[in-house]
């Protein structure tokens, strides 16, 4: 039996956001928003997040950018019934995790941040160089 890409994948979202108290869900997406994995989602809604939060991670990190802040961390989005968190994994994706209210702030950003940081170790895009030119 082999393992693929996606089933390393699931098994640390799983291992990690299993942990979170009211976890409804999470999306990993590149940074141009096509998603690359869900956990407890089902496919269109997954997408449909992905796009919409590929947007609000884009704007952080151009804010980021504009004030000199460094790397964006995590963002966190709270809503009458929902919490979202947004965190960063390496240099090209991003990941996304949704729960109910029941959830604990620092637990969310905790699990959410360890999570990437699990993923970007092995999903991190390099940035490309320009080849030197004589």
């Amino acid at each position: 039996m082999t393992t693929t890409p996606n089933d390393m994948i699931f098994s640390v979202l799983d291992n990690n956001l299993s942990r979170i108290a009211g976890i409804q869900g999470a999306v990993l997406l590149s940074n141009d928003g096509i998603k690359l994995s869900a956990y407890l989602l089902d496919r269109p809604q997954a997408e449909r997040i992905a796009a919409a939060s590929s947007g609000i991670a884009s704007t952080m990190k151009a804010i980021s950018r504009e004030i000199d802040g460094g790397r964006v961390i995590r963002q966190l989005v709270e809503m009458d019934d929902r919490y979202l968190c947004i965190v960063g994994c390496g240099e090209g994706s991003t990941l996304i995790v949704v729960t109910s209210r029941k959830a604990r702030l620092g637990e969310l950003g905790g699990e959410a941040v360890r999570t990437a940081q699990a993923l970007g170790e092995w999903l991190g895009t390099p940035e490309r160089t320009q080849p030197a030119t004589s």
